[in-house]
């Protein structure tokens, strides 16, 4: 039984990974504020990735702001929190951070 719910976890995990991360962007319309390369309401992806370069945990802090929202780091406007489960959030922030 043990095996059986870590063989189903760890697909659950595999799975999320697996769906394309730039789908899984369009599918919760981070796109509708963010591009690779270039400012809409959000910063562009390479704007991010250049701020945290080098942040020690910048994978997890850019995961908690996905998830919870954040105010005052890019402006005035605030992103609001995102309807992402934890490991929706975390594949996320790891994609956005490969914008050079």
């Amino acid at each position: 039984m043990k095996l059986t719910l870590a063989l189903i976890g760890t697909s659950l995990l595999f799975s999320g990974a697996a769906m394309a991360s730039a789908d899984l962007a369009k599918a919760k319309n981070c796109l509708t504020c963010h591009a690779p390369d270039k400012k809409i309401v959000g910063p562009s992806y390479k704007d991010i990735t250049a701020k945290r370069a080098g942040e020690k945990g910048a994978e997890a802090a850019l995961a908690a702001k996905i998830k919870n929202g954040s105010k005052n780091e890019w402006g005035q406007v605030p992103m609001p929190p995102n309807n992402v489960t934890d490991g929706e959030a975390a594949t996320l922030a790891k994609w956005v951070l490969t914008h050079k």
